[in-house]
């Protein structure tokens, strides 16, 4: 039987042999606690980034964020955006095709230029030049079709304008290289092209449907009077902020190099106008304040001329009887006015049409604009005509602060095109008793006066027609009005001012033969009203107006 050997003894392992096992687990545990520093690290940074970074930063070096930051309205809408468009080239020194075959070719698909022009490039020894910049897809898969290799295609940034002409004076526009020309693109190049701020669109105060509702109106009106232009705004009597701005003729920003310099000079802001009438209200506000105009019932007459040295003021269809102050802006007198002017003299005058900015250009952050008229020379003549709106010449701009501060409790701001929800405190310019005696009178005028075709039913419209003689070189043209409807709604709580003005308007059979501000842009002003009211939030009434209960039997109606 054989025997089974038993197993040998293990043995320990000798000194070196530890030595190397201990080397072996430390190195290991080394590069273990390494790993986990540098994952807690990266962790750690993680977490800092999205707690504490500025993502403004952040996003700036986001590939996706766009060069130049959004416009927006007041509601999110995007009235300016930039995207990635084709631009197209060519290395004429690198040409490998004929010039006489490609020449027509380019011709036919860029007509900017003609077939001569492009033979003379493609045989010039130029490194580079341009073919199209922003061109269109359809283009570009044109251009590749010609399979020429000295064609070169890149993508560059593009500016675009979604609502087309939308806004387009407010919103200028930028040129090929991105930088802003005019409007709200000129003034804030810099933010909207900053990388730390570029994702963070810009709200503008505009409303689009607002606006849209004042550019269709307006230019509707344009067109059916051959007027040579128009003017339109809204705006918050509370902040100042613009709602509507609108020019016309107006032009598209996609395409502004295309558009005539009429169509991109915004009369809101830089038409210069002697406005008429609708600077009464003013003069009777600035009187009452002064102590010139201590009742409403105290009489002006209106029947006898107004005489300065061998010239004489005088009434348009006239009343031809002492008038009340309803009835001096009811029945739109220049002599009763021009009498409260002549009280006021030419110190209070001056000073209250100063404290609305009328001697300075329009308080706006656009940089077109242009300073009024203001006379060198305030004589008796001077004071007398101002109170009724000449010899001092202002922008549709100018009129709106104004007649914001008439009927917001007193309050002048400057206008704004930026979102706001903390409007500048302003200045008072009148007492609050007076504002709110002058929310009865405008109501008056629409109620009882020229102002009936701007009563959109429900809005309790208050207003002043203005119809001026159109100044030329030669002096006034007796056949050609500026015609400017102002206005406010609703005058019981008042919220926004409404402009309306035309220039140089025709007649047509339904203004029987007159193109006075109370048949021409009195109407602009209702129908933007009747669109415009709801999107802002304002429900009709027939319950609720302003009090004129003390007003009406001051004012005697035509033919009684």
């Amino acid at each position: 039987m054989t025997a089974i050997a038993a197993p040998a003894p293990r043995t320990a392992p000798d000194s070196k042999g530890r030595d190397a096992l201990a080397l072996t687990y430390q190195r290991l545990m080394l590069i273990m606690l390494l790993f986990m520093g540098v994952t807690v690290l990266i962790a750690a940074r993680l977490i800092y980034l999205e707690i504490f970074a500025d993502r403004s930063t952040v996003a700036a070096r986001d590939p996706l964020i766009p060069v130049r930051a959004d416009i927006t309205d007041r509601n999110g809408v995007p009235l300016a955006r930039t995207f990635d468009a084709w631009s197209i080239g060519i290395h004429p020194n690198k040409l490998l095709g004929s010039p006489d075959d490609l020449a027509p070719k380019l011709a036919a698909m860029f007509p900017e230029r003609t077939e001569a022009q492009y033979r003379a490039i493609l045989k010039s020894d130029k490194n580079f030049v341009y073919l199209k910049r922003r061109a269109v897809p359809e283009q570009v898969a044109a251009v590749n079709a010609l399979g020429e290799p000295a064609i070169a295609f890149d993508r560059e940034p593009e500016r675009l304008y979604p609502q087309t002409g939308l806004a387009a004076h407010v919103l200028g526009w930028t040129d090929f290289d991105g930088r802003g020309v005019a409007g709200v693109e000129r003034v804030l190049n810099d933010r909207l092209s900053d990388p730390a701020k570029r994702g963070q669109p810009v709200a503008l105060s505009i409303d689009s449907r607002v606006q849209a509702a004042m550019e269709s109106e307006l230019g509707a009106a344009v067109t059916k009077h051959s007027a040579e232009g128009g003017a339109g705004i809204v705006m918050d009597v509370r902040t100042g902020e613009i709602i509507a701005m609108a020019s016309f003729p107006t032009f598209n920003p996609n395409a502004a190099g295309q558009s005539p310099p009429d169509a991109q000079y915004n009369r809101a802001t830089m038409g210069v106008y002697e406005l008429g009438s609708v600077f009464k209200p003013l003069t009777i506000a600035a009187a009452i304040d002064a102590g010139v105009i201590t009742s409403m019932s105290r009489r002006w007459h209106s029947g006898i001329p107004v005489t300065i040295g061998r010239f004489s003021i005088t009434d348009y269809k006239g009343e031809n009887r002492p008038l009340s102050v309803p009835e001096v802006l009811v029945y739109s007198s220049n002599t009763a006015t021009a009498r409260i002017a002549d009280e006021m003299g030419m110190e209070r005058m001056q000073k209250s049409f100063r404290a609305l900015g009328f001697d300075q250009a329009a308080h706006i952050e656009l940089a077109e604009k242009s300073k009024p008229l203001w006379p060198r020379e305030w004589g008796r003549a001077t004071v007398l005509t101002a109170g009724f709106g000449h010899g001092v010449a202002i922008t549709p701009l100018h009129l709106a602060s104004a007649y914001s501060a008439l009927v917001n409790g007193g309050i002048w701001r400057p206008a704004t095109v930026y979102k706001t929800t903390n409007p500048p405190k302003g200045r008072r310019v009148y007492s609050e008793s007076t504002s709110a005696r002058m929310r009865g009178l405008l109501r008056m005028v629409v109620l009882e006066g020229s102002g009936k075709n701007a009563n959109a039913a429900g809005y309790r419209v208050g207003g002043k027609t203005g119809t001026a003689e159109k100044t030329s070189a030669g002096g006034y043209q007796k056949r050609t009005n500026v015609s400017t409807f102002a206005s406010a709604f609703p005058m019981d709580d008042p919220r926004y001012v409404v402009i309306a003005m035309l220039d140089a308007p025709k007649a047509t059979p339904d203004t029987h033969g007159y193109t006075t501000a109370g048949w021409v842009s009195a109407p602009i002003v209702k129908k933007v009203i009747d669109r415009a009211a709801p999107s802002l939030g304002i429900a009709p009434s027939d319950t609720r107006d302003v009090d004129v209960s003390e007003l009406r039997p001051l004012v005697r109606v035509k033919g009684k």
